[in-house]
């Protein structure tokens, strides 16, 4: 992009097309399933950086 004015104009071409075609977005996993992912996991190796 050439200017900031060039990027906003881009940026707003993406937004209005994504609104055109977007679609609801669908849970395919319980919450349970979603946390137990996001637990800390185990360290694997004991290197300090």
């Amino acid at each position: 992009f050439t200017s900031v004015k060039e990027l906003i104009n881009a940026i707003e071409v993406f937004i209005d097309g994504w609104n055109d075609r977007c679609e609801p977005f669908v849970w395919t996993k319980t919450a349970d399933e979603i946390l137990a992912k996001a637990k800390p996991r185990q360290k694997t190796s004991n290197t300090r950086h």
